[in-house]
């Protein structure tokens, strides 16, 4: 059954000078346009195309990728507004829709929203950014340590909301925030854990102490490729670490402290060092 808004595999079953008729089972044939048709396409061969409505409301084939597929959410920026609605950039021809009883808050040209993606009631496809209608509260599906995909939404007093693949939201702390990010980003996350009434925290790394093991291997690697000495320490500025590494101060001081107690380096003033083993043999 053909999907819309989704990848679809279609076989071709004619050739025409405007392009492929690809076979929707009960839809009849879908064009694929000329232009998204590949090079040496014969009939008989199956390609994955996504399937939507063009502006004629009619299923229309294309080997071009959205930004976002139904029942996903993305940021993506207002390119005008119309009677009925917004139109937003989705990288496809036409714009995607968002009818003024979507919009959370009135929309505005040129601006970027966070949008949930669905069809309507006429199976075109539409976006809304009233997110908590489609985003669940609470995520008991999850553990701790899962890696997750987070689309990064507003700012509280606590730290970020994010959208957890999708279907959840989730909080990421201040305290858990290393690099810049800012509401739209999309990022690679970790859940820190599931509380008692469903909501999820969120973390930048990978919570326990095997995410520490896997720290300390790193700045061990990192010490040999740079002759035993590196000049990052416990004193060392949060931004030093996280150029260097990409983790937070407070894992790195756990990932050495770590290391020191398996007397495998010692820390300096100025850095950290390789324990030289011939030394300690000695």
């Amino acid at each position: 059954m053909v999907q819309i808004g989704r990848f679809n595999r279609l076989q071709v079953t004619r050739m025409q000078d405007i392009g492929a008729r690809l076979d929707a089972g009960r839809w009849g044939s879908i064009l694929l346009p000329k232009r998204y048709v590949p090079d040496n396409c014969q009939l008989g061969d199956e390609l994955d195309v996504f399937i939507y409505l063009d502006s004629e409301d009619r299923l229309i084939a294309s080997t071009q990728a959205p930004k976002v597929l139904v029942g996903e959410c993305a940021s993506l920026k207002c390119v005008s507004i119309g009677p009925m609605g917004a139109f937003l950039d989705w990288g496809m021809p036409k714009d995607l829709f968002v009818p003024f009883a979507e919009m959370a808050k009135p929309m505005e040209e040129g601006k970027y929203y966070l949008v949930h993606v669905y069809l309507d009631n006429s199976n075109r496809l539409a976006a809304s950014s009233k997110l908590d209608r489609f985003i669940d509260e609470t995520g008991h599906q999850y553990r701790r340590g899962q890696l997750v995909d987070l689309l990064i939404g507003e700012r509280t007093d606590l730290g970020y909301k994010a959208v957890i693949n999708h279907t959840s939201w989730g909080l990421l702390y201040h305290s858990e925030i290393f690099k810049p990010i800012r509401k739209g980003f999309r990022i690679k996350g970790f859940i820190r854990g599931v509380r008692e009434d469903g909501k999820v925290e969120l973390s930048l790394e990978k919570p326990g102490y095997g995410r520490i093991n896997d720290i300390a291997e790193r700045v061990l690697s990192q010490l040999t490729a740079a002759g035993g000495h590196l000049p990052l320490s416990d004193k060392s500025a949060p931004e030093a670490i996280q150029e260097t590494f990409g983790i937070s101060k407070g894992a790195f001081k756990q990932a050495i402290g770590a290391l020191y107690k398996q007397q495998l380096i010692t820390i300096e003033k100025g850095g950290i060092r390789l324990v030289d083993e011939d030394a300690t043999k000695a």
